[in-house]
């Protein structure tokens, strides 16, 4: 794995989304909330013109890895759930939304969501990069 984060972004006039591949985890809540813009068939993959701000910035809020950001033009940005919830799921992963400050190799970040690894398998760590039993 990359020790540096891999964000591409993408640019519409009113609003950037930002997507780094691994920290995606293939929920799928992109695809399927706006396939007129999310599509891994197509290239470029994200197409942002292809629905209105408001509507796109709904659905990368549903990313639950966090892989998938935006920004409004203006600055506008999330703004992160309050109270702070983790959930763990079946499997051993936990899910958090709300304000957070990640510990990672490349240094302290704020992040309104993550999925991070609750076995410890990860290479990605605090991140879960599915190569443990927590990502099964």
């Amino acid at each position: 794995m990359s020790d540096k984060p891999q964000k591409k972004a993408y640019q519409a006039p009113e609003i950037t989304v930002t997507f780094e591949a691994r920290r995606c985890l293939h929920a799928a809540e992109c695809l399927g909330g706006l396939p007129e813009v999310f599509d891994r068939s197509a290239r470029p993959w994200i197409r942002p013109d292809g629905a209105p701000a408001d509507r796109l910035a709904e659905v990368v809020r549903r990313c639950p890895s966090g892989a998938l950001q935006y920004e409004l033009a203006g600055g506008g940005r999330e703004t992160p759930d309050r109270p702070t919830r983790i959930t763990r799921t079946p499997a051993g992963q936990l899910l958090v939304r709300g304000e957070l400050l990640l510990d990672t190799q490349e240094g302290t970040h704020p992040e309104s969501r993550a999925v991070l690894c609750g076995c410890g398998s990860s290479q990605l760590q605090p991140y879960c990069d599915h190569s443990g039993p927590c990502g099964e």
